[in-house]
């Protein structure tokens, strides 16, 4: 999949953008609309991105993750190796150090990101703080053809480049649970 950038100060033509890359059979959660104006964007019902996903929460985390599994890892095994195991205490100490460790690296990971804004907000900052809105649409290669159409019948989405889509397995998960939403 790739994610196509557009720029636009008109939130109502991005409302009848989305609306006509939905009726064409692109998914809801192929769509967002990034802005500074979140209040304007629903009152469009537009397919905003939610501000945990505005930081960098998630990239953050798992660098916290790696480093906490890396730590947890060390403390296993010099704990084998000099033969520490081997006391009364036996392993549930440094079990316990191991995962106090990963847990405290994943959380401080997380908080890190909290503070940073995700890489597409930092890419279109300027742009965003000019009150311009942000839509991109992560399509397939067969729906390429589909998104150059309805672009091409609004003109005042101007093209701000292309970028790695959310992969094809997580963009399904959410349709999924959007699904079941709508059911429920």
């Amino acid at each position: 999949m790739q994610r196509h950038y557009y720029i636009s100060d008109n939130l109502k033509d991005l409302e009848r953008v989305e609306s006509e890359l939905e009726a064409n059979g692109i998914d809801h959660e192929q769509i967002h609309v990034l802005s500074e104006c979140d209040a304007d964007v629903e009152h469009y019902r537009l397919h905003d991105v939610s501000s945990v996903m505005k930081r960098d929460m998630v990239h953050s985390g798992m660098i916290g993750f790696t480093i906490g599994l890396t730590l947890a890892a060390l403390v296993i095994l010099v704990a084998w190796y000099g033969g520490w195991t081997a006391s009364a205490a036996g392993w549930i100490p440094f079990i316990f150090l191991a995962i106090a460790l990963f847990g405290f690296s994943v959380w401080e990971g997380s908080l890190f990101g909290i503070q940073t804004p995700n890489a597409v907000v930092k890419r279109f900052q300027v742009t965003l703080d000019e009150g311009k809105h942000v839509f991109f649409v992560d399509v397939k290669p067969p729906q390429e053809p589909i998104l150059a159409s309805v672009v091409a019948h609004h003109p005042m989405l101007r093209m701000a480049g292309t970028g790695q889509a959310t992969p094809d397995w997580a963009e399904g998960l959410q349709h999924r649970l959007h699904q079941f939403r709508k059911m429920m």
